[in-house]
């Protein structure tokens, strides 16, 4: 049965290429500025996503995003964001893309069409029914992921889905659809564009609330993260010093010995 695919609508906008630099900016800027409300909009739908995904994880289940293209490859950063930025360990938030690890910087042929594969990439990780699957799709018609979570629905494994599509087959499949209709790109078709921003957004909005819900998160302060760079450690030594009100030399000591700011900050309360 067809339906209305409007990420593949005609842009609103003609013959791009006798526009200035400066007119493309603003046209493509002024498209962009729409992409904030239709997340707004699609904020009931989320948050009836996130409500399933966090008992999964309290029980040590974890949370797969699975896509292609640009889709799968904004999986995998949001997913790649959670070990430095929440200090979860890289099992826990897991992102996975049609064709592999190679997909991620150059298109694998025909990847997206294979509706089997996802499913073998899921059974990698042992999946189980302590786990939440989210696919992710633009169009809401990518097979790699429709068949994917029509199988894990078979399993009974929760789904959900990130289209920009109303209607589409895989809002259909997925048990809890997100589906934040952005309209035709700027660039007709170019779904990395307003549909990729509103997917980035919604992962943000998914994995940050996620986190703070377990725990992640003290006051607005990334405490768990990762210490893995000079920056990171500076704003850690900064936390400390501002919630204890000691110098930044203790703060620092206090830091490295302890690992994480949560730890440091317990470690000295209960001195």
């Amino acid at each position: 049965m067809s339906f209305n695919k409007i990420t593949e609508q005609d842009s609103h906008y003609n013959h791009l290429e006798k526009m200035s630099v400066k007119e493309l900016l603003v046209n493509i800027n002024n498209e962009d500025q729409t992409v904030a409300k239709c997340v707004q909009n699609a904020i009931p739908q989320i948050e009836i996503l996130v409500q399933q995904i966090i008992p999964k994880l309290k029980m040590g289940g974890r949370l797969f995003y699975i896509g292609a293209g640009t889709s799968g490859r904004l999986g995998i950063l949001d997913a790649s964001e959670c070990p430095p930025t929440f200090g979860v360990t890289d099992d826990v938030v897991i992102g996975l893309i049609a064709g592999g690890d190679t997909a991620i910087r150059k298109a694998v042929e025909n990847a997206e069409d294979a509706t089997n594969q996802g499913w073998k990439d899921l059974q990698k990780f042992d999946i189980t029914t302590n786990d939440v699957v989210v696919g992710i799709a633009a169009s809401g018609t990518t097979p790699y992921v429709i068949a994917t979570l029509e199988k894990c629905n078979q399993h009974t494994i929760i789904t959900g889905c990130i289209t920009m599509n109303n209607g589409s087959p895989l809002a259909k499949v997925a048990q809890f659809p997100i589906a934040c209709v952005v309209g035709p790109e700027f660039v007709t078709g170019s779904s990395r564009m307003k549909a990729g921003t509103a997917q980035k957004l919604i992962l943000n909005m998914i994995s940050t609330s996620v986190m703070i819900r377990l725990g992640k998160v003290k006051d607005n302060k990334m405490v768990d993260m990762q210490l893995s760079n000079d920056k990171l450690v500076n704003r850690g030594v900064m936390m400390i010093v501002e919630e204890l009100n000691i110098d930044k030399t203790l703060a620092k000591k206090l830091l490295i010995a302890h690992g994480s700011v949560r730890n440091a900050i317990n470690y000295y309360e209960q001195q």
